[in-house]
């Protein structure tokens, strides 16, 4: 295994279980203790895991929010085929919401070309769609926040007020069973209440590596998404809890 790809499996083991070992991982992956040293080094230089005495860990507070690098590296194949299961769920000449964040772009990049009209809640989002002409890419208002390069505040969430949309792609940091879906960023969280509000249907792009997680701020119950887009990794009693409170389950 490449050193990329055994890095990005690290992150998303540390994704499920919050802490590993050395001497786990070097099992894991049939490779010495330490060269499972110098990735969790490398990974720790660039902000993207804790050391421990060890081995290493994720941030398990529900107020920190990872980095955008470290999310985007986390269950990237995974996220690439949930976006296209969301893009069949979406029909031409549609109105769409889309939110940012890594799954986000997965899904911006599956949606190019599409004779759509896309209210991008994130600037990535919006310069990936835009780069073909036959999907009107719209922004709302309001305040661009600082690396994540989302729209929140007050007039973002009056201007999505504004209209009626037939989808909302909707991402989100956590899912839980009776915690629903939670959000790192509160600013973030107000925003996709305010889109949730504003589409006929919302269908949830969550890869397995967040579900049993709960971030700071709430934004929804399991029953008020229409449909759950994961992957096969999720869980037997996970998938049941969905399609218990009424939401359809795909996995892609």
């Amino acid at each position: 295994m490449q050193t990329k790809a055994r890095q990005n499996e690290i992150l998303q083991q540390l994704a499920r279980e919050g802490e590993l070992s050395i001497t786990d991982l070097s099992a894991l992956f049939s490779v010495s203790e330490m060269t499972i040293r110098r990735d969790l080094n490398q990974l720790a230089a660039s902000g993207l895991v804790v050391r421990t005495h060890g081995g290493a860990s994720r941030m398990l507070s529900s107020s920190f929010e990872p980095l955008f690098e470290q999310r985007a590296r986390t269950n990237a194949e995974a996220k690439e085929r949930i976006a296209g299961a969301v893009a069949q769920q979406i029909k031409d000449g549609q109105t769409v919401i889309l939110d940012g964040g890594s799954t986000g772009l997965a899904v911006a990049r599956a949606l190019v070309g599409r004779r759509l009209t896309v209210c991008a809640l994130n600037l990535r989002v919006a310069q990936i769609l835009s780069e073909n002409v036959a999907t009107h890419v719209i922004v709302p208002g309001g305040v661009i926040r600082t690396h994540e390069l989302s729209f929140v505040g007050s007039e973002t969430e009056r201007s999505l007020g504004q209209y009626n949309f037939d989808v909302y792609v909707m991402t989100a940091s956590g899912l839980e069973t009776a915690a629903g879906f939670t959000e790192w960023n509160a600013e973030d969280a107000a925003v996709k209440r305010a889109a949730l509000a504003s589409a006929r249907r919302t269908v949830a792009a969550c890869d397995s590596s967040k579900f049993g997680q709960v971030a700071f701020a709430h934004i929804c119950h399991l029953k008020d998404v229409d449909t759950v887009v994961s992957d096969p990794a999720l869980g037997t009693q996970q998938s049941r809890d969905i399609t218990v409170s009424g939401s359809q389950l795909l996995i892609a």
